[in-house]
């Protein structure tokens, strides 16, 4: 290890890896994220409609997804653009696990909404611009469902690992760290991808690590090989945008996979899944969150 993360990251107890607590697995339903699996999220970026939302958990199921993502609220950047349909998109969403038995997640953006989501979601999503709304973090502390985490798009890892560190002393250690691009001066890419914070955050935390290369490229074409980069560098699974007509999404179509590149991209990762799978079987002993070496 670089000697300086010691000092750097070690601060954060409750999240930094140690010698009794190398690595942990966050439990949802009947899947371990952070364990040997490689854990594919896939959805569209918006719940838009009961159909779209329907035929879309169908077609990631069937491709190999194990969680199904949707935003019931979504944080937009225009005030004209499209907001979520709220509560009843929660029970789409609802809806499409108990037809498929994908897990679901979904944002939550107010520390006023956590109870009623987490009364539909399996794992809480704190999306980017969230990543510092402490009063948030702290009420997913007691919300009793694992958290995923994005790191903010100027963020740090160490403000990363610091909003992890919140939530797990609010009494939720059941946190996925999610890279999903930060914002540089780079413009042909919506952000950039920092593959490098896969192994540092692999390498300084116990929690499990995903990729979200959608939001990271913010074009359609270039999600399949960041996907493969991701599986490269020893990430936990992606969450990936998939819709089944990408030019008429509410949101994020330009980034959204349709279902037959989907599949393609789940089959084009077999490869380098089997060579991560190998490499894993030389990683220490695998580690339930809340145990102990």
């Amino acid at each position: 290890m670089n000697p300086k993360w010691n000092g750097q990251f070690s601060c954060f107890d409750l999240v930094a890896k140690t010698a009794a607590r190398s690595r942990s697995v966050v439990r949802v339903l009947d899947i371990e994220i952070g364990g040997n699996d490689f854990v594919v999220m896939a959805g569209p970026c918006a719940v838009e409609s009961e159909s779209q939302l329907m035929h879309t958990a169908e077609a990631v199921a069937e491709a190999g997804a194990r969680v199904l993502r949707g935003g019931a609220y979504k944080p937009r950047s225009s005030p004209y653009a499209f907001q979520g349909l709220g509560v009843e998109g929660l029970k789409i969403l609802r809806k499409a696990r108990e037809a498929t038995g994908l897990a679901i997640v979904t944002e939550v953006m107010s520390e006023e909404d956590v109870d009623v989501i987490a009364e539909y979601a399996d794992i809480m999503q704190v999306g980017t611009r969230s990543m510092e709304n402490y009063a948030l973090l702290e009420a997913l502390g007691g919300c009793g469902r694992p958290v995923l985490l994005k790191r903010g798009m100027t963020a740090t890892l160490e403000d990363l690992l610091r909003s992890a560190q919140v939530i797990a002393m609010a009494g939720n250690p059941q946190v996925i760290l999610c890279e999903r691009g930060i914002r540089t001066f780079e413009t042909a890419t919506r952000n950039t991808l920092d593959i490098a914070a896969v192994p540092v955050l692999k390498t300084v935390s116990h929690l499990p690590v995903i990729v979200d290369p959608s939001h990271a490229a913010g074009v359609r074409c270039l999600v399949p090989v960041l996907s493969r980069a991701a599986a490269v560098v020893g990430a936990d699974g992606l969450i990936v945008e998939v819709h089944p007509c990408p030019e008429q999404a509410m949101s994020d179509g330009n980034q959204s996979l349709t279902f037959p590149e989907f599949r393609s991209m789940m089959d084009d990762l077999q490869p380098y899944l089997a060579l991560q799978q190998e490499a894993r079987q030389l990683s220490p002993e695998l580690l339930p969150i809340g145990g102990a070496a």
